[in-house]
C-alpha cells in the first residue's frame, strides 16, 4: 500500500514538473523575445558587457536605417601628439589616464578640418556603430531646425499638444514646444540610471516588454510651471520625436536620412532602435560611427553649413547652442544634478572656451565643437561607475578644452 502510495506521488510530481515545463515552453515562445529584451535592458550597463553591448545595440533590438548618401566626405589627416595633460579644478592630470579610467573606446580629435587623432580601444574599430545615448538628443534638434524651415512645424512658440494631440491631458498638455527644446517641460521624471526603480530605468523595462514609448510619455505628469526650472527629462526629447513623426509623416530616421545624414558625407548608413510600435526611441539610440559622429560635429562648427548648401539654418545653430533664460545659463542652471547651461538639446560649459558647446550622452558620449579653435572632438565611451562619478562630464569638457587650447 505504501509502495502504491509512493508511485503515485512521484507520477504527480511527474506530473507537474512536466505541465510546470510546458507552461514555460509555451511562455517562453509567446513571450521569448520580451524576456530577452528585458534580460539585455537590466544587464545593459554591467561591467562585463557593457563595452560589448553599446557595439551590439542594434543586434539586441530593432532598428531602423539611416541611410547614407552616395558621396563620403574624406578628412585629410595631419597627426599631432595627444597633449599629455589638462587641468581641472586647480590640478595638472593625465590624459592618457583619463581615457582609460573612463573606459573610452574611441577619440577622434578634429583641427581645421583635419583629423590630429584618432585611436580605438576595447576592440572597436574605425568602422564600429556606438551607440549616442543622449549625443543623439542633439540630432533630434538639428531636425526640428530643419522641420521648421521647410514649414512644417510653424513655430517653437506653439504648444506641444498642436502637433501631438495625443498628449492632451497628460503633463505636457500647455507646454511650448520651446520649454521641451530647453528641457524646461515641468514634467515630473527620475532620470537616475543608478536607481532601479527610477523613471528612466522603468521606461527601458516597459518598452522592452512591449509597451509603445509614446504611451509610456502619455503617462507622465506635470511638477513645475513650464519654463522656469531646467530639468533633464529624456522624454521631452521623446516628444519632440512625436511632433517630427506627426508634423513630417515620416518616420524619423526617413527624415534624418532625407535632411541631413545623405547630405553631409557619412560614410556609414546609422541605426536608429525603435519600440514594438515602429516608432525611433528618440531620446537617444542612435547607432554611429566615431568619425560620422564628427561630421555632425563638423556641421554645427560651420553653423550648418556642407559643400556651400545650408543643410541646417544657421539660426537654429546660433540658438540651439544660446542659454536665452537665467535656469538656463552655466553657472546658473536651478537644475540639481548640473552647473552646465542648456540649449536646443545642446550642453554649455560651465566655464565656457569662447562659444564651445557640446551633446553629451550618458556613460561617456561627447562631440566637443570649439568654433574659436576651429575643433571637434568626438569620445565614446562604456564609463560602467558614470553614475558613481559625479561631475565626470565637466571634467570631460574641462580636458577637451585644454586639448582644444594646446594644439598647434
Amino acid at each position: 500500500m505504501s509502495q502504491n502510495k509512493n508511485s503515485k506521488t512521484v507520477r504527480v510530481v511527474i506530473y507537474v514538473s512536466l505541465l510546470v515545463s510546458i507552461v514555460a515552453l509555451g511562455v517562453g515562445l509567446v513571450f521569448g523575445r520580451e524576456i530577452y529584451r528585458l534580460y539585455k535592458v537590466v544587464s545593459l550597463f554591467d561591467a562585463g558587457v557593457i563595452t560589448e553591448n553599446f557595439r551590439r545595440m542594434p543586434e539586441f533590438f530593432p532598428s531602423h536605417t539611416v541611410s547614407r548618401g552616395d558621396g563620403v566626405f574624406e578628412f585629410q589627416s595631419a597627426p599631432q601628439e595627444l597633449p599629455a595633460t589638462y587641468e581641472y579644478r586647480g590640478e595638472t592630470r593625465d590624459v592618457r589616464e583619463f581615457l582609460k579610467r573612463t573606459d573610452t573606446s574611441g577619440l577622434l580629435i578634429l583641427k581645421d578640418d583635419r583629423i590630429v587623432f584618432e585611436e580605438y580601444w576595447k576592440g572597436h574599430t574605425v568602422d564600429t556603430r556606438h551607440i549616442s545615448w543622449s549625443v543623439g538628443k542633439s540630432f533630434v534638434s538639428a531636425m526640428f531646425g530643419v522641420a521648421i524651415d521647410e514649414g512644417f512645424v510653424e513655430s517653437i512658440e506653439d504648444p506641444v499638444t498642436k502637433y501631438a494631440p495625443e498628449l492632451s491631458g497628460t503633463g505636457y498638455d500647455g507646454v511650448r514646444i520651446k520649454d521641451v527644446l530647453q528641457m524646461s517641460s515641468g514634467v515630473g521624471f527620475d532620470e537616475d540610471y543608478g536607481a532601479f526603480f527610477s523613471d528612466i530605468n522603468r521606461m527601458g523595462r516597459v518598452i522592452a516588454l512591449g509597451t509603445p514609448i509614446n504611451e509610456f510619455v502619455a503617462s507622465l505628469e506635470n511638477a513645475r510651471e513650464p519654463g522656469s526650472y531646467q530639468h533633464y527629462v529624456s522624454m521631452d526629447t521623446q516628444v519632440l520625436g512625436m511632433i517630427l513623426r506627426n508634423a513630417t509623416n515620416r518616420p524619423l530616421a526617413q527624415y534624418l536620412s532625407e535632411t541631413i545624414w545623405s547630405k553631409i558625407g557619412m560614410q556609414a548608413d546609422a541605426a536608429w532602435l525603435i519600440d514594438d510600435s515602429d516608432m525611433e526611441l528618440a531620446f537617444g539610440t542612435l547607432n554611429a560611427t566615431l568619425r560620422d559622429y564628427a561630421r555632425f560635429g563638423r556641421l554645427y562648427l560651420n553653423e550648418g553649413a556642407y559643400g556651400g548648401e545650408q543643410i541646417v539654418p544657421a539660426d537654429w545653430v546660433r540658438a540651439s547652442v544660446t542659454p536665452d533664460a537665467p535656469h538656463l545659463q552655466p553657472g546658473q542652471t536651478t537644475s540639481s544634478s548640473t552647473t552646465m547651461g542648456y540649449g536646443y538639446q545642446w550642453w554649455i560649459p560651465e566655464n565656457r572656451d569662447g562659444s564651445d558647446f557640446s551633446a553629451i550622452g550618458i556613460y561617456g558620449q561627447f562631440i566637443y565643437v570649439n568654433p574659436e579653435r576651429s575643433v571637434v572632438i568626438v569620445k565614446n565611451s562604456s564609463f560602467a561607475d558614470f553614475t558613481k562619478v559625479r561631475g565626470s562630464s565637466g571634467e570631460t569638457l574641462a580636458m577637451f578644452q585644454s586639448i582644444a587650447r594646446a594644439l598647434r
